[in-house]
C-alpha cells in the first residue's frame, strides 16, 4: 500500500466555485431561499392595491364578501419563487428543486426560531422608547407585533409552500415529458398556475380555518365565504404575475445556456429530463 505524506493535500474531486454547473445551482439556491424567508417576514403586512397604485378603492363582492383588494406583502415575491423553481427544475430536475424546499423549510423555521428567542429578549429602557418621535410608543410591542406571527399563519405558509412546490414540480416534469425540450412555456406557466392554486388555498384555510377549529377559543375561524373571496383575489394576481413572467423564463434560459455553454446546459436539461 503506498504511503501518503501527511503533508500532502488529498486531490479534491469536484470544486464547486470552479464548476459552472455547480456554481449555478448555488447561485439559484441562495436567491430561492433568501426570496422565500423575505416573503415570509414580509407577509405580516396586509397592503390595498388600490391606495398603492392611486385608484379609486373597487369594493368587490365576492361569494357575499365586499370589500377593497387588499393583499399580502408576500405575494409579490412567491410568483418570483415559483419561477425560481421551474428555472431550477429545467436543469437541475426534481431532486434538486424537492432539496431545495425542505432545506428552505427548515431555514425558515430556524429564522422565527431566532426571532422569537429574540422577542423574548429583555429589551433596553432606552430602545423602547426610542421612536416616540416618529410615533412608535413601544418599539418592543412593535418588534413582537411585526415579527412575531401568529402560529396558525406560519404552519399553514409552510404548509402551502411545500404543497405548492411539490405540486410544481410535478406538473412541470409531467409536461415537460410529453412535450420534451419545447414549449418551455407551457411547462412553466401551466405548473406555476396549478401550484399557486395550491398555495392560495392552503395557506388561508389551515392559518384562519383549521388552526382555529382545532384550538377552540384562540380565534375566530374565517366562514368559507371569506376564505374563498381573499384566496381568489389573491390567485388572480399570482395568475396573472405568472402570465407577465413568462418571458423572464426566456431570458433566465438564454442567460444560463450562454453562461454553461450549449453543450452543458443540454447535457443538464436531458438529465433533469431522465429524473435524475
Amino acid at each position: 500500500m503506498p504511503s501518503v505524506s501527511p503533508h500532502s493535500t488529498p486531490e479534491v474531486a469536484l470544486d464547486v466555485t470552479s464548476h459552472k454547473p455547480s456554481r449555478l445551482f448555488i447561485i439559484l439556491a441562495g436567491f430561492f431561499v433568501a426570496n422565500a424567508v423575505v416573503a415570509e417576514l414580509i407577509g405580516v403586512k396586509i397592503f390595498a392595491l388600490e391606495d398603492t397604485l392611486g385608484v379609486v378603492p373597487w369594493n368587490f363582492n365576492l361569494f357575499g364578501e365586499v370589500g377593497a383588494l387588499q393583499f399580502s406583502a408576500g405575494v409579490l415575491l412567491w410568483p418570483i419563487v415559483f419561477v425560481m423553481t421551474d428555472v431550477l427544475n429545467d436543469y437541475y430536475g426534481k431532486h434538486g428543486v424537492q432539496l431545495l424546499s425542505y432545506l428552505t423549510v427548515g431555514l425558515i423555521l430556524y429564522a422565527f426560531a431566532m426571532i422569537f428567542a429574540a422577542i423574548s429578549l429583555s429589551p433596553a429602557d432606552w430602545w423602547v422608547t426610542q421612536s416616540v418621535d416618529r410615533g412608535v410608543s413601544d418599539s418592543q410591542a412593535a418588534f413582537a407585533v411585526t415579527f412575531g406571527q401568529g402560529l396558525f399563519i406560519i404552519v399553514g405558509s409552510l404548509a402551502a409552500f411545500l404543497l405548492a412546490q411539490l405540486t410544481d414540480v410535478f406538473v412541470f416534469q409531467r409536461i415537460k415529458r410529453s412535450t420534451g425540450e419545447g414549449m418551455l412555456w407551457l411547462r412553466s406557466t401551466g405548473s406555476t398556475v396549478i401550484s399557486q392554486l395550491v398555495d392560495s388555498f392552503v395557506v388561508l384555510y389551515v392559518a384562519f380555518k383549521l388552526g382555529p377549529e382545532l384550538f377552540d377559543g384562540v380565534a375566530d375561524p374565517w366562514p368559507w365565504s371569506r376564505i374563498l373571496a381573499v384566496a381568489t383575489v389573491q390567485y388572480v394576481f399570482k395568475f396573472v404575475s405568472a402570465i407577465l413572467l413568462t418571458p423572464v423564463i426566456y431570458l433566465a434560459h438564454r442567460l444560463i445556456n450562454n453562461y454553461l455553454g450549449e453543450e452543458v446546459s443540454l447535457a443538464l436539461r436531458q438529465r433533469s429530463l431522465r429524473g435524475r
